[in-house]
């Protein structure tokens, strides 16, 4: 009982086809970044830090209590996703607030979850 893999009948690529596609394709550059923004993405943690700061702007202290980590580790996430862009902070005195960087972020999660619940 083996799965069967659809195939193409015919021996020759269907060129009008992959000349319309390969004009659309992104530049290799573009299409890396995107990779490397989607394994961030990746990660449980920072899944769940996304989805915290989804709902409202918290400190380091915040989230480590909410998701029961340390805040080194809080703080090792956070630094990945201001990598990333996925989020921005602001100081209020000695406190840094975190936030999702854009509306973008938040359409990914959405959508994401959207799917995951299809």
């Amino acid at each position: 009982m083996g799965i069967t893999v659809p195939h193409c009948d015919n021996i020759e690529a269907h060129e009008e086809i992959v000349e319309k596609v390969k004009d659309q394709l992104p530049d290799e550059e573009l299409l890396y970044d995107l990779a490397e923004l989607f394994k961030v993405f990746g990660d449980s943690t920072r899944i769940k830090i996304l989805y915290l700061l989804f709902e409202s702007e918290m400190c380091v202290c915040d989230i480590a209590q909410l998701l029961n980590m340390t805040i080194s580790a809080i703080s090792h996430q956070l630094r990945v996703l201001k990598q990333s862009q996925l989020v921005r902070f602001r100081r209020e005195g000695k406190t840094v607030y975190y936030s999702l960087a854009d509306d973008h972020v938040r359409s990914i999660l959405a959508q994401g979850m959207d799917h995951v619940c299809e």
